[in-house]
């Protein structure tokens, strides 16, 4: 037999390399991957059981109670939250796509601060926009105000303006604060993918109008679709500006149902109507990118040369751009910090603000540490254990993300409240006393929805730092005598850092802007300063939630500025 048929294969020489040389060592893959399994089976237990729980919570309700909900509040619930869908989608759409057109095809003076500056409405949460803007448009704010002084009138009832407390109100400032949803992909999109399909359509004698509309527009499709998908879950999670502005939208009559009429069955089978319309987002989401693919090649991609505009083409492309910025950021943030000061010099810093931020801080804090070590050993699961188990484990893990606040804090009420009732059976029957409560009612609920909802997040910013690690590095570990787990601890964690550092500043920032799950959850007498926010508003009393709403702001740039490093040039065409 020829001797190279005995040659040994270089992955041969890996697996040679990296077998323990002690024979009890091999059992040490089998106890990884056992370990690993109840792991994942727990955290798939988590995250799954809020949707068990839902069903059983809402199977309680007594039988004459549907029929009133489906006579009485559904109907109106489901049309306002289906148009309010439907306007908001519509929005985020225009807003997005023309906005990442505009910066990705034309250049201009300013054209750099637009760029950036379109993303900072995301660091806007949608309660606090509606805060802002019924405090500036009120009768007696500072916009009629101004307004009846330049017209001489002296009484509110002289000027009239459209109501702000509509749904076309609220699917008006929803749309300003949620477009970057889709304006972010899509730019992405359009600079990546767009440069040599662009040029050659131009070259064609193309009209800038259908080279977008019949190039530019079917490729970004996807990505409009991802990210009108992702903004119409906010839309569909937003408690406060919903119940500000008037709209009684599912989420809105969920937390009626619950908090003001003591009826959770009743607010379970509202809660179940709105897991469909998510399903159904999900669903549409995916059908808009069905079969969509585009050619990659080994080298990187051309950018798009963008159009020099001049004159009175260049003023209107900057104001266009300017447009969504001041509604969704500079006019809402300029009242906050006005208004934060005359309330600082008047009556310096409210009393609890210091108690409130350190409640936010915490519970937030807390769920980020354990959001970003899960989020790294999920993502690490399918480079320690099988690789399919790991996939299907980072889907299920990514579940929660999809549930609005209000269906999972329902959904986490039975788990919480059966796991305190088996700890305290269970610490009864060892140490003859039972501990308190740790789960429901506490601050650990809160963390729990917490964890579920935006576990997500670390795991899609771990997966994307692993996958920018070289394969010839863990192959070199390897060689050295370094298993999986060790490869893992000390090479792919040291390089993954950043990535997972990112995905913790995401988290936490979420957490910290979370209200409908914080309203819910939170333990008795415990304020953030989201509910604080909120608490002022459902009162009227808005100055003495402007300090509050403020840091919410300040805060919610961290993700803008995480965001803003992710550029990429463009050739100018002059």
């Amino acid at each position: 037999m020829p001797a190279t048929a005995h040659a040994p294969r270089i992955e041969d020489l890996i697996d040679g390399a990296a077998r323990p040389a002690a024979g009890f060592r091999r059992a040490g893959p089998r106890l990884r991957a056992a370990a690993w399994g109840v792991g994942a089976a727990a955290i798939a237990l988590v995250v799954l059981s809020p949707l068990a729980s839902l069903a059983l919570s809402a199977a309680q309700g007594s039988g004459e109670l549907w029929p009133h909900l489906a006579a009485h509040v559904l109907p109106q619930a489901i049309a306002d939250t289906a148009l309010l869908l439907l306007g908001v989608g519509l929005m985020v759409i225009v807003l997005g796509t023309g906005a990442a057109w505009l910066v990705s095809a034309y250049d201009f003076p300013g054209r750099r601060l637009l760029d950036a500056g379109l993303l900072l409405p995301l660091a806007v949460p949608t309660y606090i926009i509606a805060y802002a803007y019924l405090d500036v448009l009120h009768p007696i704010g500072p916009v009629q105000t101004t307004l009846r002084g330049i017209l001489g009138l002296t009484s509110p009832r002289d000027l009239s303006l459209p109501e702000l407390r509509s749904l076309p109100g609220c699917i008006l400032l929803l749309g300003f604060v949620l477009y970057p949803y889709v304006y972010l992909p899509t730019r992405a999109l359009f600079l990546m993918q767009a440069g040599n399909l662009i040029e050659a359509a131009r070259a064609l004698g193309g009209s800038p109008a259908a080279v977008f509309r019949r190039v530019a527009l079917p490729m970004a499709r996807p990505a409009i679709a991802l990210g009108a998908s992702l903004a119409l879950m906010e839309a569909l999670n937003d408690i406060g500006a919903a119940e500000f502005l008037g709209v009684r939208t599912l989420t809105v009559q969920v937390y009626a149902t619950w908090v003001n009429r003591s009826d959770l069955p009743g607010a379970a089978q509202i809660a179940l109507v709105m897991l469909v319309v998510v399903i159904a987002l999900v669903a549409a989401e995916r059908w808009a990118r069905r079969r969509k693919g585009y050619a990659a090649t080994a080298q990187r991609p051309r950018a798009m040369v963008r159009q020099r505009l001049r004159g009175w083409g260049a003023l209107a492309a900057l104001l266009l751009g300017l447009l969504p910025i001041a509604i969704g950021f500079l006019i809402p943030a300029a009242y906050l910090a006005h208004s934060a000061a005359l309330r600082i010099g008047r009556s310096g810093l409210p009393d609890t603000l210091g108690r409130e931020v350190v409640n936010t801080v915490l519970y937030a804090g807390i769920a980020t540490l354990i959001a970003a070590a899960i989020g790294f050993l999920v993502a690490a699961g399918p480079r320690l254990v099988a690789r399919r188990f790991g996939q299907v484990l980072i889907r299920v893990a990514s579940l929660g993300y999809a549930l609005p606040g209000t269906i999972l804090a329902i959904g986490l009420l039975s788990p919480l409240a059966f796991a305190d009732s088996a700890l305290a059976a269970a610490s009864k029957s060892l140490f003859g006393a039972a501990p308190a409560l740790i789960g429901l009612g506490t601050g650990g609920a809160l963390v729990i929805a917490y964890l579920v909802r935006f576990l997500a997040v670390s795991i899609g910013t771990c997966e994307a730092g692993l996958a920018r690690v070289p394969a010839s590095l863990p192959d070199a570990a390897r060689m050295l005598g370094r298993g999986p787990s060790e490869t893992l601890r000390q090479v792919q964690l040291p390089l993954t850092w950043p990535a997972l550092l990112s995905g913790a500043l995401l988290v936490f920032v979420d957490c910290v802007k979370e209200l409908p799950a914080t309203l819910l959850l939170r333990p008795l007498n415990v304020e953030t300063l989201a509910t604080h926010l909120y608490g002022e508003a459902a009162r009227g009393t808005y100055e003495d939630g402007t300090v509050a709403a403020l840091l919410i702001v300040l805060v919610g740039l961290i993700p803008v500025a995480v965001l803003l490093r992710l550029g990429t040039p463009a050739r100018v065409e002059g």
